[in-house]
């Protein structure tokens, strides 16, 4: 089957889209599939054997001189000159314009593609693209739970309307999704806020849970001494994460624990409600960040970590869960959204939110050895269980059999 992947933004550093793409393709590829990626940048990293069709874009969010990346001839062509000014503006014009640009490409080449697969562009050129092809659409869980969140969080006006700035992609994707044909969810609870949100006939929608590369995230075969360490996925920027939650809860920690120190996978806070709080708490010599690293730093990470904690408020998978727990190391996580399906009984489940189960979870893991050993032992078991990506490339060829 000749299978094409559609995601606009695909870098594997640039979040669990990009994970999803990489194995996914790779897991397609390996069940004897000819896959192509198209993409627009940041282009993703690809395994051997998968092609790569670049779709490219103005690349604005990786530059860092937006106003200077003007040209007169935006005015001859209407993609450009949107994306600039919605840039410009405060907005994410990426969804759309990859729409409209992979449209263009599909047209023009006539690409021998049996199915294609959307990564939850959502694009109003979808529609078009649906009856060209048979089409699937991922959608890992409705941006509008990130949008609400943010608006919650917002200390002032400047914040709420920057975020729904941001965020002037929603209305479109709300329109589009109730005229797809064929999506796929990542996990239940997102299948049902996608109804919920997106207004969706729950007939259209199969759930297919990601899967976890459990041959690159597996546990250390060192055995090393209690240092402390707890490790988390979350960037600061993103309040769904709840990373101020667990940053809330660390001076307690600390105090029975001098030692503590938390390494975040995610970005840096440069300003905003995360810095300042670290600042408040005088945490900065005890919370590291480090972001665009690849999979064999990130697994050195885990194997370097005693506990992980996720402490979002909601993921529609949480791909850092799974790999903490591939990787052996016991975990503590809220099971909001499709945390649920993915830690089973295999970590400490946290109340979303609560700064105080964060700390008592944290303290009880820090002090009971066999407690550590035994989510360990239980976290690696489930993810290689139920979480192959050979078992979710099955199931995804078998929803392209359908379509087709």
């Amino acid at each position: 089957m000749k299978v094409g992947l559609l995601s606009y933004r695909s870098h594997p550093y640039s979040g669990g889209q990009g994970i999803y793409i990489k194995h996914l393709s790779k897991a397609l590829k390996n069940l004897g599939h000819e896959v192509s990626v198209l993409s627009g940048p940041p282009y993703p990293e690809l395994d051997s054997g998968v092609n790569l069709i670049k779709i490219p874009s103005l690349g604005l969010f990786e530059s860092g001189e937006r106003l200077k990346a003007f040209r007169l001839r935006f005015f001859w062509s209407p993609i450009d000159l949107y994306e600039w000014i919605t840039v410009m503006t405060g907005g994410f014009p990426e969804p759309y314009t990859y729409g409209k640009r992979v449209l263009k490409r599909l047209k023009e080449n006539n690409l021998k593609l049996d199915v294609l697969l959307d990564n939850q562009s959502l694009s109003s050129s979808l529609l078009e693209i649906q009856a060209l092809y048979p089409l699937a659409v991922t959608i890992h869980h409705p941006i509008t739970k990130d949008h609400k969140l943010e608006m919650q969080n917002a200390i002032n006006w400047k914040e709420r309307l920057s975020s729904s700035r941001w965020h002037n992609f929603l209305p479109m994707q709300k329109k589009v999704t109730p005229q797809l044909k064929n999506i796929i969810c990542v996990s239940q609870p997102s299948k049902e806020d996608v109804i919920s949100e997106f207004k969706v006939d729950g007939k259209k929608i199969t759930v297919i849970p990601n899967g976890i590369d459990t041959e690159i995230f597996k546990p250390s075969s060192l055995k090393k001494s209690l240092n402390f360490r707890i490790v988390t996925t979350a960037s600061a920027d993103i309040p769904l994460k709840g990373l101020r939650h667990l940053i809330l809860a660390l001076p307690r920690v600390i105090r029975k624990f001098p030692l503590t120190s938390l390494i975040v996978i995610g970005r840096s806070p440069e300003k905003g409600n995360v810095k300042k709080l670290i600042d408040d708490l005088d945490l900065e010599d005890k919370i590291t960040f480090r972001s665009g690293i690849s999979e064999k730093e990130i697994v050195k990470i885990y194997h370097n970590s005693d506990i992980a904690v996720i402490p979002s408020l909601y993921e529609g998978f949480g791909f850092g869960a799974g790999e903490a727990m591939a990787c052996g190391v016991p975990l503590i996580s809220t099971d909001s959204g499709g945390l649920k399906q993915v830690i089973g009984d295999a970590a400490l489940k946290i109340k979303p939110g609560s700064v105080n189960e964060i700390e008592e979870a944290i303290l009880q893991l820090f002090t009971e050895e066999k407690i550590r050993q035994e989510l360990a032992e239980k976290g690696r078991e489930r993810m290689e269980k139920f979480f192959d990506w050979k078992i979710a490339a099955s199931a995804y060829i078998d929803v392209f059999k359908k379509i087709i």
